[in-house]
């Protein structure tokens, strides 16, 4: 009934109020969608759910009584999550009319799409999912009202189990007792779902692409049957499709992995499954970036130490690092029956060199760095290249310092971060900062722990830092600042972190002498810029396509002769170029100049000299740089000092 056929002495009203303040008086029964209409045609065209007090509802729901509503088209990006909900739904039916002996599992939205887990004997190929998504564009044609049914709870057990879904007859039955039960129908599909869902099929849309086909056990759980995840992505629209696309097809030829081998920089073996082969380009990266930091780090006023990589359990059980991290650690057992722990990280053994000797107040801050090798249990399946790993290096520090201290600590350190990550290639604007509070799992007390909020929410603030709340992901001693990067891709990446401690050097007994001559605590602040080194540096050969500036490149320049003749003249500059610093690569092969400048660019190095007999005679080399066809014919002597110069880390040439 719509609202032009209500009667008109209907007497149960609700109360309906928009977003722009304004309250309307709607008939008891009254739907979103209705209130649209009211409003106008093409905002109930536009609509695709509602937010009512707050809560995600169907269009075609009643409303509950007197509420706030807001209608959510499809240009509002919180439209991408119901719209990818419902293109899994979508999915199931299509395999389900074309495979009717598969059984359903569970199938979410999730970032730049969705997925559902299927249960079935043989597994998917690539022609299955082609006549899948085919079947899914016809379910959207048919424009199937999607419809919510509240069930009996065991009626609805029953009727899974009719169906043959055992799966979703499981998840009804561990349900909490009293938790309505809701069904969808689209068409003759019936589905155990939440929701809330669009008004029909053909509000989705077809700006769909299924993807892969991955395994998956049924609730996470490798003593549980193996299902067929098969994934895909949706969004609002064609172009919103074909940008994403396009950035999976700019990805895959900025992998890692792929410009990693292409590159010569490194390799992974499954003989040390987490570990990284680096060869010597990308030991040289490695370095040109570990040494930038290292520079970076005097400039702040860090001292650097080193720690032992086997420590003994008893330190990680005084941290609580045993207790809340003891899965994701390797231990060995000594010949004297002792469990020593690889170390997960550095933190506890800084304290152990902060306890060493008394510390005044006047010795604070003290900011104590170590490029500390670490290593972390990854389930084989995570591991991804350098991105996630179980050997890694960390460019980690621990600022110990006075609570006063907070504050100024906090923006000195934002302020380095910031320009590291402007000299590796992101801007400002590509920062994001996330608030991230007390977890469920954790250390200390409700107390300590609102102080150390309120201390951190503080210096975030008094820095000029615009963030967002990130509830429930501190850590597990203390409140932490995240910060991420967007990179050309337009992905997001969660590198450096400042977190607030006030428990470690409690539990670890850390203590300096107050201007009153009284034992007191430091508070400790964790922090990174890059993470690990092998995941930023993963990062940045994706970030940059391997066109790393030349100040970062592992080979900052080649010299290629145009015959063997001009051997002696390429070799006097190499020599000097390396005198200087210069990471350079003699190409002295008997191959047409042609295919020396091709081999060379593919490996991508920023610039590349060649010699001839002009060049020789006039002490001039003939410069081409990477993605340019120009050639640039200068004296050897400009050519070095131009090139020493852009050799330098840009806070020297600021």
């Amino acid at each position: 009934m719509s609202l032009e056929t209500m009667p008109a002495d209907m007497k149960n009203k609700i109360q309906v109020t928009l977003p722009d303040g304004t309250s309307r008086d709607y008939p008891e029964g009254t739907t979103a969608l209705e209130v649209a209409e009211g409003i106008s045609k093409g905002l109930a065209r536009e609509s695709l759910y509602a937010i009512v007090d707050g809560q995600d509802f169907d269009l075609t729901r009643p409303l509950p009584g007197a509420c706030a509503l807001e209608l959510v088209t499809r240009n509002d990006e919180r439209a991408l999550e119901i719209i990818r909900h419902d293109a899994a739904h979508i999915l199931a039916e299509a395999v389900k009319e074309l495979y009717p002996e598969v059984q359903v599992t569970i199938g979410p939205a999730i970032e730049n799409g969705f997925y559902y887990d299927f249960h079935r004997e043989h597994p998917f190929s690539e022609d299955d999912l082609a006549a899948i998504e085919k079947r899914m564009q016809e379910i959207v044609d048919r424009d199937e009202k999607l419809i919510r049914e509240v069930w009996d709870r065991n009626e609805a057990i029953q009727y899974f189990l009719d169906q043959g879904e055992k799966f979703k007859a499981e998840i009804i039955r561990d349900l909490p007792e009293g938790e309505e039960i809701t069904v969808y129908r689209q068409g003759n599909f019936l589905d155990l779902c939440r929701g809330p869902h669009l008004p029909s099929t053909k509000a989705v849309g077809k700006a769909f692409k299924l993807m892969k086909v991955a395994g998956a056990y049924w609730r996470g759980d490798a003593k549980n049957p193996m299902l067929q995840r098969i994934y895909g992505t949706a969004w609002a629209n064609d172009k919103q499709l074909r940008t994403y696309l396009h950035q999976l097809e700019e990805a895959e030829k900025r992998d890692h992995r792929k410009l990693g081998k292409q590159m010569d920089l490194f390799h992974l073996q499954e003989i040390s499954p987490g570990g990284v082969f680096w060869h010597h380009k990308g030991w040289q990266l490695y370095r040109q970036v570990q040494d930038y930091m290292r520079r970076q780090q005097n400039r702040y006023d860090y001292i650097e130490v080193n720690t032992p990589a086997l420590v003994d359990r008893s330190l990680w059980e005084a941290s609580g690092h045993w207790e809340k991290f003891r899965e994701n650690m390797f231990t060995v057992e000594a010949h004297d029956d002792r469990v020593l722990a690889v170390k997960p990280m550095n933190c506890p053994c800084h304290v152990q060199i902060f306890n060493q000797g008394l510390k005044s107040y006047r010795d604070l801050p003290l900011r104590m760095a170590e490029f500390g090798s670490c290593h972390r249990y990854e389930p084989s399946g995570a591991l991804h290249g350098l991105l996630r790993v179980r050997a890694f290096v960390q460019d980690d520090a621990h600022i110990f310092c006075r609570e006063d201290q907070i504050l100024e600590e906090t923006k000195i350190f934002c302020q380095m971060l910031v320009e590291v990550y402007k000299d590796l290639g992101f801007a400002e604007d590509q920062i994001r900062i996330k608030f991230s509070d007390r977890p469920e799992k954790r250390a200390g007390d409700d107390a300590t722990w609102d102080r150390a909020e309120s201390a951190l929410m503080e210096a975030a603030k008094a820095s000029g830092l615009k963030f967002t709340m990130n509830p429930g992901e501190g850590a597990f001693y203390g409140p932490k600042l995240e910060f991420v990067i967007t990179d050309a891709l337009n992905r997001d990446w969660q590198c450096g972190t400042l977190q607030l401690d006030f428990v470690l050097p409690e539990r670890l007994e850390a203590n300096f002498v107050n201007s009153d001559g009284h034992k007191e605590r430091p508070v400790m602040l964790h922090r990174a810029i890059l993470g690990s080194f092998e995941r930023f540096i993963g990062l940045l050969i994706e970030h940059f396509g391997g066109n790393f500036p030349l100040w970062l490149a592992p080979t900052q320049v080649a010299i290629a002769t145009i015959t063997n003749d001009f051997d002696a003249y390429a070799e006097d500059i190499a020599a000097k170029l390396k005198a200087q610093g210069i990471r350079v690569q003699l190409d002295q092969r008997n191959e047409k100049i042609s295919y020396k400048i091709r081999e060379l660019s593919h490996q991508k190095i920023p610039e590349i000299w060649v010699v001839g007999q002009k060049e020789m005679e006039n002490q001039t080399v003939a410069i081409r740089r990477l993605g340019s066809k120009d050639q640039i014919v200068a004296s050897l002597s400009e050519a070095m000092d131009t090139l020493v110069e852009e050799s330098r880390f840009p806070f020297e040439r600021r």
